[in-house]
């Protein structure tokens, strides 16, 4: 039966759990997170989209296909045209300077798990790049949609992160979601036993590296 995207979380549940459901993630949800907790958050991830946009370009360099080498771009694309800047803006509503944000030193958290990607990138296949790349691209849709049937889940002006649920809940994201687990599916369905178990180790890294950064944001840790 061929592989899918739903097998590489089904490998390993409870890391996917731990991340989708992290305690930073459900004090999010119920208004209660520390607003400096999320201001820590929010700038590691101003570093951690950078990175991810120079993945975005490894993407374009091994795309084998112009569809791929499409795919790619419109992902650099969506990071550098749309994405920092939104980030920009937002961070400037929590108080958080774009001066601040280019002066930042990255938390050994973002370091690990931005390196691993382009690392895993650089080593692997393009499959292997989106592969580290899924949990990020895939958890945070899936991230937003577990937070709106959470009943603990207040939404409105009653909760300061309103907006980051929105974001990841909306139309567009869900859309690069889809067409990322759709992407992956196509490909993941060609490979053997050992190629996927390859790739689910890849898969279980990446996820325990966004705990990881999770816990930076809950932590405080640099």
């Amino acid at each position: 039966m061929p592989y899918q995207f739903e097998d590489l979380k089904n490998a390993f549940p409870t890391e996917w759990r731990d991340y989708i459901e992290h305690s930073f993630v459900q004090q999010l949800g119920n208004g209660s997170l520390a607003p400096e907790a999320f201001q820590h958050y929010l700038k590691q991830d101003y570093l951690f989209l950078i990175q991810f946009a120079r993945a975005y370009a490894l993407a374009a360099y091994k795309s084998p296909t112009l569809a791929d080498l499409l795919q790619a771009k419109d992902g650099l694309l969506a990071i550098l045209d749309t994405e920092l800047g939104l980030h920009i803006s937002y961070c400037k509503e929590w108080g958080i300077s774009e001066q601040e944000l280019n002066n930042l030193p990255e938390a050994r958290a973002t370091l690990a798990y931005t390196r691993y990607v382009l690392d895993t990138g650089n080593r692997g296949d393009l499959l292997d790049l989106h592969v580290a790349l899924s949990p990020c691209m895939v958890g945070y849709g899936e991230i937003a949609n577990w937070l709106n049937r959470r009943s603990e889940t207040l939404r409105g002006e009653g909760n300061p992160y309103d907006a980051w649920i929105a974001m990841y809940e909306s139309d567009e994201f869900q859309g690069a979601m889809q067409a990322e687990i759709h992407w992956l599916d196509e490909r993941l369905a060609d490979v053997t036993p050992t190629r996927f178990e390859q790739l689910s180790h890849i898969f279980r890294d990446a996820t325990r590296l966004e705990i990881d950064f999770w816990d930076m944001g809950l932590n405080l840790s640099d």
